[in-house]
């Protein structure tokens, strides 16, 4: 098999290139012979690949949070069965689905073999494996506690995944009930009024005012389909840019936190996922400011982080975590008061767990909540489009008939 490597050579440059070994070690073995000291060394797959095999690996996509998630748990299962690491990461990658996700298992495999502790092997890959993830590895490896440690992540992952599609979900069902509304609505402007024009032409002085503003929309639609197509796009791609920017994402992440119906659920989010993250490090053994630097990173949101990274300079000067949380509205004070009371006892920890763990509780309380309101509130929206075209058609029709008798 192919490496490639990065390593200091003799006199302290940095070389790089490849080797051929049967193994990472064998490769490692022998760069050290040579007088270097590997800093990376990566399996190269072979270039000979077939044609199918590179269009199956195209196809897999990237690996996701699940993909992640079953790797953490066999691990775990497999390092507490007593299954060395690099034999552990081999048998994961023999049974991973996704290409993709199997060449990042064996560039783990290469790294541990070459030296490199197991988290530091992980930080390569920060898409994959957050600051959280690594941080927690790198604190079992110091601790001797590494099985039960990927249990912890885990778990963590898992609530994770499951906040997430359920936020999705609340999110998905009005989005799908508008964009029903809005190709109705296109529908009956395109094709079903114009069967109308013939029957109200020469009658526009009697039409109702609903009537002729339908017609009108309906003409434009019907000419300058291109142009509404263009707009559309347009619009949906600026929005789409508007939300890269730095302006854009404080705009969107503002609107969450004040948005009817969704605010609620999005500050429990948000509390939530802070909070568990926190406490996750915090019970890992992590530094205070090293926990606060990821719980601002992982938060999601652009006020939670810049609360996060306030409270983060703040312990830096010697304060206390509860003196920065009380200046802000985005916690509520009763979740503060348990923050110092954590403080104070040296319990804090066990405080954040159960803090978040109630708050988890209520964001899925909320969620359904959101999702109950959502319902009727998009049935009438809908409704009211369509009744309000049905009415524009119907009107001028009884209207007519009166004229006649």
């Amino acid at each position: 098999m192919h490496y490639r490597y990065q390593a200091n050579g003799p006199n302290g440059q940095v070389t790089t290139g490849m080797l051929q070994a049967a193994s990472a070690q064998e490769a490692a073995a022998q760069l050290r012979a040579q007088g270097h000291q590997v800093t990376s060394l990566t399996p190269v797959e072979n270039a000979s690949r077939s044609f199918m095999e590179k269009l199956k690996q195209a196809n897999a996509g990237g690996p996701g949070p699940k993909d992640v998630l079953n790797f953490t748990t066999q691990l775990a299962v497999m390092i507490r069965a007593g299954i060395s690491i690099r034999a552990a990461i081999e048998g994961i990658a023999d049974q991973t689905d996704n290409p993709n996700f199997k060449n990042v298992l064996l560039g783990l495999k290469a790294d541990v073999e070459s030296g490199k502790p197991f988290s530091d092997a992980l930080g390569k890959h920060p898409k994959l494996f957050n600051s959280l993830y690594v941080n927690m590895v790198r604190a079992s490896e110091m601790s001797g506690s590494f099985a039960k440690m990927l249990d912890r992540v885990a778990s963590y992952q898992a609530q994770q995944i499951e906040t997430r599609a359920m936020v999705r979900g609340a999110m998905i069902y009005p989005g799908t009930i508008f964009t029903m509304a809005i190709a109705v609505t296109i529908f009956l402007l395109v094709f079903v009024l114009p069967q109308f024009g013939n029957v109200f032409k020469g009658k526009e002085h009697i039409l109702p005012w609903p009537t002729v503003f339908l017609m009108g929309l309906s003409d434009f639609m019907v000419q300058w389909w291109w142009a509404v197509v263009g707009g559309m796009v347009l619009v949906l791609g600026g929005c789409y840019g508007f939300y890269k920017t730095d302006v854009g994402r404080e705009w969107f992440d503002k609107l969450k936190l004040i948005a009817p119906i969704f605010q609620r659920m999005f500050r429990a989010l948000y509390i939530s996922r802070s909070l568990q993250t926190m406490g996750e490090l915090v019970n890992a053994g992590v530094p205070m400011l090293e926990t606060l630097a990821i719980t601002g990173d992982i938060a999601g949101n652009v006020f939670y982080r810049r609360l996060w990274r306030g409270v983060h300079a703040g312990v830096k000067q010697g304060k206390k975590i509860s003196q920065d949380l009380g200046r802000t509205n985005l916690l509520p004070k009763s979740v503060v008061q348990m923050i110092s009371a954590g403080e104070e006892s040296g319990k804090l920890g066990e405080v954040l767990d159960e803090i978040s763990a109630f708050y988890a509780k209520a964001l899925r309380e909320t969620i359904k909540l959101v999702t109950g309101m959502i319902e009727p509130v998009m049935i009438l929206f809908m409704g009211g489009i369509v009744g309000f075209i049905a009415m524009a058609i119907i009107l001028p029709i009884f209207k007519m008939s009166s004229l006649v008798k």
